[in-house]
């Protein structure tokens, strides 16, 4: 019987730091056996919550030969850093996204990770959901026609309800761009991003568009947006409207895309899917989703030759996120 992959997660920081800690604890092949913060007391926090020791030191940590790998849940500016001395010491590495703010940071930690043949895998979940798989389907029919415009919109209401920890506004830890920058569009938007790649991309979508505009607002005053939107055009014609938030609790989220032939509606009413081609309407059945990041990542480590296929998408992400960044900045 092979023995389970020893895991430790590394830093309480981001929302999904439990979520991921408990990935490890319940997957059958993975051991939770550490967590590590530079803050002392929110890392123990997190250690009592998931039963397991906190380490204070991350250098003795990385250092241990009985650790296989670690999740990133650090302050996105942290990445580089953070994930850079975990290749360094051999490990693999599944994080949350961003993987980094720069594609030069993107491309510096992938090609370390490539030399040491280690799975690498950001979490990017809504691309193995059942709807992704149903658009993906539709798309390859090609029965839309040439894809003309897409919207995907995705929020909440974090900041009006007050549910997100005061870290999420420091612009300093999210992104590090001045100006008030660095807040929905790098967390939440990140994932309404990497779907509209792949809508008017493909799977080999480079983020790279024609145009990217954003407006941001900070509704709530906290220093960095809490209300996003961003558009990007091809070279070709094409839109994409990408929405998000965190002062909007009813807004569905939805996917709309039009061709020159029909369109594809889905989030309007539930998990409920529509085409409409020539004036008719079908529904189209939403699969379940797919195997998720985490387990990909396990499977990755366990082949011994990782796939590592999110990075495509990742770098992608992130080099919409600089753009529209830097457009809000102008």
């Amino acid at each position: 019987m092979t023995s389970p992959l020893r895991i430790a997660v590394l830093s309480a920081w981001h929302v999904h730091a439990e979520e991921y800690g408990r990935a490890a604890l319940d997957h059958p092949d993975t051991e939770l056996v550490a967590v590590w913060d530079d803050d002392a007391d929110r890392g123990q926090a997190l250690a009592d919550k998931l039963g397991v020791e906190f380490a204070p030191s991350l250098d003795e940590l990385l250092a241990r030969d009985d650790l296989d790998g670690v999740t990133i849940t650090t302050a996105t500016t942290a990445h580089p850093e953070v994930i850079g001395a975990v290749i360094a010491a051999g490990k693999h590495v599944f994080t949350e996204k961003l993987l980094a703010t720069t594609l030069a940071d993107v491309d510096d930690l992938v090609a370390k990770a490539a030399e040491k043949k280690l799975a690498l895998t950001v979490s990017l979940p809504r691309l193995f959901h059942g709807y992704t798989q149903a658009v993906r389907e539709v798309l390859a029919s090609g029965e839309l026609g040439d894809i003309t415009y897409s919207r995907v919109r995705l929020s909440h209401n974090g900041s009006v309800a007050d549910w997100l920890p005061p870290r999420f506004y420091d612009a300093d830890e999210t992104i590090g761009i001045s100006g008030g920058v660095g807040g929905a569009l790098t967390d939440l938007g990140a994932h309404p991003i990497y779907l509209t790649n792949l809508i008017l991309g493909g799977p080999e979508s480079t983020g790279e568009y024609a145009s990217v505009r954003a407006t941001y607002t900070d509704v709530t005053g906290r220093g960095v947006e809490d209300n996003a939107s961003v558009t990007v055009a091809t070279a070709a014609g094409a839109i994409g409207v990408l929405e998000t938030g965190f002062v909007s609790g009813l807004s569905p989220f939805s996917i709309e895309v039009e061709g020159t032939k029909g369109g594809l509606r889905y989030g309007f009413d539930g998990r409920t899917m529509t085409v409409t081609v020539g004036g008719e309407t079908r529904s189209v059945e939403v699969p379940d989703d797919v195997e998720p990041p985490f387990a990909r990542w396990v499977r990755d480590i366990q082949s011994g030759n990782p796939e590592n296929e999110t990075l495509a998408a990742a770098r992608a992400l992130t080099a919409v996120v600089v753009a529209a960044n830097e457009s809000a900045s102008a």
